[in-house]
């Protein structure tokens, strides 16, 4: 910008279209002489330089001073940001130090709560083994008690009682370790189950059915005559197309009295004499000639005879079961009257009792009691 442009010499008083002078060297130059016209434009580019710097001057002096008052808000903010920062970072140190105390606190309480844990999870331990054993001590006794009423007596729905109470107090638990027992307990109740059913309660009504009606049971030796049937006299029959009989009217003469009265004085007289004589085969007369006395000891030996042998059903004992019951048979064919209904009676209960089969074999329940022992043992 400094640097103005020159002006071309002219030469006003060469005419125009003639040669250009020749060009003299430097040193022989002649001064230019500058015109009041390059002056002003001259100064006047000196002035709008003068502006411009001017301008550019107070441009940068704003500039300056806006960043002078941004670095000066820059430093102020940044002086309350390091000292909130710094009030910030005293409260989380203080923090700190309190969640340390808080933390040194809690590990001290977690290391007592885990020895506490400790201590409890041994006592449970203890407790839940002794629990066990005691369960299975009193499983053990409960099905030695069942094994042995099903060998004596062949109580099998008590045995069955026995093993689904087992089972249930073992489900109870709900251990994996149990898992073998229960199988072994499962196993002697399907064999108690395939048994053949016996009514041992059913059977033990009709034999005391049969004992409450001895009592009642006609005796050969107390045998009375029946009374005689009166005889019907047959209807004569009518010819077809007979007109019926007119209806007679009762004869009130003294011959119809007499003849009623004779008629019936001899159906009594002949009744009288029929009672007097009457002839029967009897295989035993022994049985005839027992006195009352001997009567009544005929009936309580027979009430003995089928006690025994309710006592040998509930026993399961099969040979005195089947003599006891072939006495008092023997005893009802001997001494009563076998044409009565109610030794009819009697004899069928009887027939239907010694139909029942005793001879069951009983199985054991070793393998369930075999399965606790074994358990207990380890």
């Amino acid at each position: 910008m400094n640097d103005l442009p020159t002006l071309p010499d002219q030469n006003p008083t060469a005419a125009p279209g003639a040669a250009p002078a020749e060009t003299l060297p430097p040193e022989k130059a002649q001064p230019v002489v500058s015109t009041p016209e390059s002056v002003r434009v001259l100064t006047v580019a000196v002035v709008v330089l003068g502006l411009l710097l001017a301008a550019l001057a107070w441009s940068s002096h704003n500039r300056i001073q806006s960043l002078k008052e941004e670095m000066a808000r820059s430093l102020q903010k940044d002086e309350q940001l390091n000292k909130d920062t710094s009030a910030t970072a005293k409260q989380v140190m203080e923090q700190n130090r309190e969640l340390a105390v808080k933390v040194g606190v809690l590990e001290s309480r977690q290391a007592e709560a885990q020895s506490q844990q400790l201590a409890l999870e041994q006592l449970y331990q203890d407790l839940s083994k002794n629990r066990d054993e005691w369960a299975l001590s009193e499983i053990e006794q409960v099905l030695d008690t069942a094994s042995q009423q099903l060998q004596l007596s062949g109580n099998v729905q008590g045995a069955l009682i026995a093993l689904q109470n087992a089972d249930r107090s073992l489900s109870r638990s709900d251990k994996p370790q149990f898992i073998s027992i229960r199988r072994a307990i499962a196993k002697d109740m399907d064999r108690l189950k395939a048994l053949p059913q016996l009514d041992m309660a059913g059977v033990a009504v009709r034999i005391d059915s049969v004992i409450s009606q001895l009592d009642g049971l006609p005796m050969l030796a107390a045998e009375k005559p029946a009374a005689p049937a009166a005889p019907e006299k047959p209807a004569k029959p009518q010819r077809k197309g007979a007109k019926p009989a007119p209806a007679t009217l009762p004869d009130t003469s003294l011959a119809a009295k007499v003849q009623e009265t004779w008629n019936a004085w001899s159906t009594e007289m002949w009744a009288d004499v029929r009672d007097l004589i009457r002839v029967r085969k009897v295989d035993t007369p022994e049985a005839l000639m027992l006195s009352p006395t001997e009567q009544y000891f005929v009936r309580e030996n027979l009430k003995l005879r089928l006690l025994n042998a309710r006592v040998a059903l509930l026993s399961r004992n099969e040979s005195a079961f089947r003599g006891d019951l072939a006495a008092a048979q023997e005893s009802l064919a001997k001494y009563f009257d076998t044409r009565a209904k109610a030794t009819q009676t009697a004899q069928a209960l009887l027939r239907q009792v010694a139909a029942n089969n005793l001879a069951i074999e009983m199985p054991s329940l070793s393998e369930s009691l075999n399965a606790v022992r074994n358990y207990k043992a380890k």
